[in-house]
């Protein structure tokens, strides 16, 4: 396996800094000439800032404003960061050795930096706050989900935990908070066709041949709301979220299904009451049973007022 290069650049806030290959063909005098068609969402008053700084460098260190073309070369440096509300909400780390991490993910932190969302995810705050620059996660939770999330913080050791994931041999259940239907027999399994097309907010069931399924089962129900333990055998864009509607007793505080609401990204109002509550597989390194139970629980259950207002 090619091995990858290397950035000239450390870490900033966690993040490796961009790096920009230069075509093979071009007819840009300069690098600064290539830069300010390159990137049009930066002004060509931050490129030249960049530089006479020093913060664009390639690998032999800064480039100089009037640096030449170099067809086929590569530069570096620190994209500047947008503006982000900080999520108010604390990332708990419920287990960690010199191999992998276990954090357990409040409700509107995404996993991974992702359009606005950069240092306000699960994987900046740690790499930061632990000091664990090549933190990786081995798989992903949805920005509006919390619970729990492994994390690798060997390097050499990731490829082994994230198999483990695409081979779905990673056994997971989630707690949710529905409506109870008295109507409804559970437990059931729940078998459908999702799509989700780029570019489209929500992911959708078709006719086909089913390619989710989850497991639905009922633990307990008072005042017309119910408490579920969800078990997906497989692991499609919001497939929880579109079963548990596809039954009629849609998630509390889902956004998108059944129908889609226009939410504030900085509005921490009324979470989604959907948590990744078990992990549970053997480990690929020391063949040993590993088992996590997240220790957050879901407020609409607990303190429906106080969730709801």
């Amino acid at each position: 396996m090619r091995r990858r290069q290397q950035p000239p650049l450390p870490k900033r806030h966690g993040l490796d800094p961009a790096r920009l290959r230069m075509p093979e063909a071009g007819d840009w005098t300069t690098i600064r000439d290539h830069l300010v068609e390159r990137l049009p969402r930066v002004s060509p008053d931050r490129i030249d800032e960049l530089l006479h700084a020093g913060e664009i460098v390639d690998s032999a260190g800064p480039i100089a404003p009037d640096a030449p073309y170099v067809p086929g070369g590569a530069v570096w440096f620190h994209r500047d960061l947008p503006d982000e509300v900080d999520v108010p909400f604390d990332i708990t780390v419920v287990h960690r050795d010199d191999t992998v991490l276990v954090a357990d993910k409040p409700h509107f932190l995404a996993t991974i930096p992702r359009g606005q969302h950069i240092r306000q995810t699960a994987l900046v705050r740690l790499r930061e706050q632990l000091d664990l620059p090549d933190l990786i996660p081995a798989h992903r939770l949805d920005r509006v989900t919390a619970g729990l999330i492994l994390f690798v913080v060997d390097p050499a050791r990731r490829g082994a935990y994230q198999t483990m994931f695409h081979k779905r041999t990673v056994r997971k259940q989630y707690e949710a908070i529905a409506p109870y239907d008295p109507e409804l027999t559970l437990p059931c399994t729940v078998r459908s066709r999702i799509v989700k097309e780029k570019h489209v907010l929500a992911a959708r069931e078709v006719q086909g041949e089913p390619n989710a399924e989850t497991l639905v089962e009922l633990l307990e129900h008072r005042d017309g709301l119910g408490r579920y333990r969800l078990t997906p055998h497989t692991g499609r864009t919001h497939q929880l979220r579109l079963h548990m509607n596809s039954l009629g007793v849609p998630i509390l505080g889902d956004d998108f299904y059944p129908v889609i609401t226009d939410k504030p990204v900085h509005e921490f109002t009324r979470p989604l009451q959907l948590l990744a509550s078990t992990l549970e597989f053997t480990d690929p390194v020391t063949g040993e049973p590993r088992r996590f139970q997240s220790t957050r629980t879901l407020r609409a259950w607990t303190d429906y007022r106080g969730w709801a207002g």
